[in-house]
Formats: structure tokens, sequence, C-alpha cells
């Protein structure tokens, strides 16, 4: 089997939807046709950027470029995880709170893979560095970014609980203990009904991308086992170590709650 190269016209095709889609938000006065287009079009020119991007960077092979790449894409995951959240905290701590435990999941499991399964491929290799860095990267910081706005969500509302808790002489891990392993869970549910719902329910978009490019089905269906694999542990990892963080953050060494290290966000 060889590739189905598309042209610019197949793509436009596949936009028909998404007009039919903004036509019905418009005959139906739902008002999203607007966010729809805009969103469409900043995928299409940030998608085609980043192919021209790593076009170049896979042509030079540079392991500094490619570091650098990598040190950009984890800065960049850790702005988002930061800027999601409704509340947030002051300081080093906005950045440490979402960026140490994704940096921690995603370079350990990224060099799991690269020593492991993916061991032929050299490390700073960039056809097989960025991909598999950039799709874990996205995961644990979308498992992340929940777990924290949940947990600091639930920690405002249920202050009063806590702090009665905490003046009863519980120290900081047992009182805000349901809330920390209710985030963990949390950020967990997408990484979990994706695995769940894997072959069964829906052919996930790594596997189902290298059929179409003309991989044999059972080979894809083992690198997406694979990711997936990687994907949950990474995830995992990362959610954990950034509920157990905040546990520590939004409290002091006296097991005091903090909650005016936080702020809500306009």
């Amino acid at each position: 089997m060889t590739p189905i190269n598309l042209s610019v016209i197949d793509l436009l095709l596949a936009a028909l939807s998404l007009v039919i889609a903004s036509g019905l938000s418009i005959l139906l006065t739902l008002n999203i046709h607007r966010s729809l287009v805009i969103a469409a079009l900043r995928m299409v020119a940030q998608l085609l950027l980043v192919g021209l991007m790593l076009r170049y960077v896979f042509t030079i092979s540079s392991p500094a470029v490619t570091l650098l790449v990598l040190a950009a894409m984890i800065v960049a995951a850790t702005y988002e995880v930061y800027s999601r959240q409704q509340f947030r905290f002051g300081g080093w701590k906005r950045f440490g709170l979402g960026g140490l435990p994704i940096t921690i999941a995603t370079v350990f499991v990224t060099g799991l893979a690269l020593t492991t399964a993916l061991r032929e491929a050299a490390w700073l290799d960039p056809q097989h560095t960025i991909p598999l860095l950039g799709i874990i990267l996205g995961n644990v910081m979308n498992g992340t970014s929940l777990a924290l706005n949940a947990m600091l969500t639930s920690v405002q509302r249920e202050k009063r609980a806590i702090e009665a808790r905490l003046s009863l002489g519980d120290d900081r891990y047992l009182a805000l203990g349901e809330i920390r392993v209710s985030a963990t869970r949390n950020g967990l549910i997408p990484v979990i009904n994706q695995m769940a719902g894997a072959g069964i329910i829906v052919l996930p978009g790594i596997m189902t991308g290298q059929i179409l490019a003309g991989m044999d089905p059972l080979d894809a269906a083992r690198y997406q086992i694979l990711l997936m694999l990687l994907l949950a542990g990474a995830g995992t990892i990362g959610v954990i170590a950034a509920t157990q963080l905040c546990v520590v953050a939004i409290t002091d060494e006296r097991h005091r709650l903090r909650l005016d290290r936080l702020t809500a966000r306009n």
C-alpha cells in the first residue's frame, strides 16, 4: 500500500462539514459559527507552520535545535496549565506547580520509550523525539490542568471543612486527602476513557492515521498500544505529582490552609 497524497482541494472538500455546521449555527441562531471558523483557521495556520518548522528541523538534524524545540514545547505547556486555572498561585508557584510535574513525567516516560521499545532511535533524533515528546506532553498537560483546577476549586469551596479538620488535629495530607483523590481521578478520566474505548468504540487517531498512510493494521495497532501505555503512565505520574505538590503549596509548614496565596482569574 502507498500513502494517499492530499491536495488543497481534498482539504477544502473535507471542510464542507464545517461549512454545513456553521450554516446550521446561523440558521438556528446558535452563534457558534464565528468560533468554529476562527478555531479552524487557527488550526490550519498552526499545523502548516509546525509542518514547515519540523521539515526544517528534520533536515538539519541538529541536537541543539532539537533540545531548543523540546524546551519551547515544555515552556508553552507550562503556561497553558497555569492559564487554564480558575484559581491561581502567585509568584514562581504559578509555573512550578504545573511545570515541574509535566516536565518530570514527560521527560521520564519519553526517555523510557527511547531506551526500550524505540531504542533503535537516537535520543536527539528530531524525527522520533519531537513527535513522541509532543504527544506525551500534550496528554500530561491536559490531565495535570484538569486535576489542579478541580483541586483548587474544591479547596475554595470546602475551605471551612478543611480548616475544621486542621483545627482538630489532622495534618494537611489527611485534611486534603479526599479532595486530592477526587482531583486525581478527575485528571485521569480522559486517559482512562481513551484506553477503555480504544478499538471497541473508536479507532484512535494515531492508528487511523497510520492505516490511512498505508501501514499494516496490526502493526498500527502495536504502535497505538505502545503510545497509549506511555500516555497513561505519563499522565498518571504527572497528575499524582501535581496534586501532591498542590497540597504543599496551598498549606504552610504549620499545616495551615493558605488561600491568600491564590487569586481568582478575572
